[in-house]
Order: C-alpha cells, then sequence, then structure tokens
C-alpha cells in the first residue's frame, strides 16, 4: 500500500500533473509525468472513471494499480508526481501486464 506521503491528494496537484506533465498511453492507461525541482517525495495519483465499470471493477483497477506504483516506488527519482488515468478495458487486463505497461510507460517518460 502506498504511504500518505506518496499520494496525491489535493485536486491542484492532480490538475497541474495532468494538464503539464508528460503524457504517454499504453492501451488500458494513460500516464501523466510531471518532475518537481524540490525534490520531494514520489507520488502517485489515480483516475479511474466510471466508463470503467462498476464500483466493484473501479475498487479493483484502483488496489491494481497501487500496488504497481508500490513496486515501481523505489526506482523512480524524488520529485516526481505520476497520474494514472485507467481506461475502460484496464479491468480485464491481468496483473503482469498491468505491471510491465505501466513500468514501460513510466521509465519511458521519466528518462527523457
Amino acid at each position: 500500500m502506498l504511504a500518505r506521503a506518496n499520494r496525491i491528494v489535493r485536486a491542484d496537484d492532480y490538475r497541474n500533473t495532468v494538464r503539464r506533465g508528460r503524457k504517454s498511453a499504453t492501451a488500458h492507461s494513460v500516464v501523466y509525468v510531471r518532475r518537481h525541482d524540490d525534490g520531494g517525495d514520489v507520488r502517485f495519483g489515480f483516475i479511474v472513471a466510471k466508463t470503467v465499470g462498476n464500483a466493484v471493477a473501479r475498487n479493483t483497477v484502483r488496489r491494481r494499480l497501487k500496488h504497481v506504483c508500490h513496486e515501481l516506488l523505489p526506482s523512480l527519482p524524488p520529485g516526481t508526481d505520476i497520474v494514472i488515468r485507467s481506461l475502460p478495458g484496464s479491468v480485464d487486463v491481468s496483473w503482469s501486464t498491468l505491471l510491465r505497461d505501466i513500468s514501460g510507460v513510466v521509465d519511458k517518460v521519466v528518462k527523457a
């Protein structure tokens, strides 16, 4: 589970990351990455809309995404904000596929 310090909780932070961050997409999600110069904690945010499915499906997707981000946390540089927008097909994807897709996109965007 992600600690509170590793979560984006303010709406302004979500908005800034989505509007000003670098965007990259996979078949099942859209990832926005924004770097800060202050060197703070790595933070994650999740957007799982009703188009993904009912409440059970959305919460399942959100829990999977949190676990994927927990796995990625040690490999990311400080001061990075990441927002992951889940797309409708993400509820049917295996965890390993989700991990591979998200980690590939995050590595590509962070290193660029």
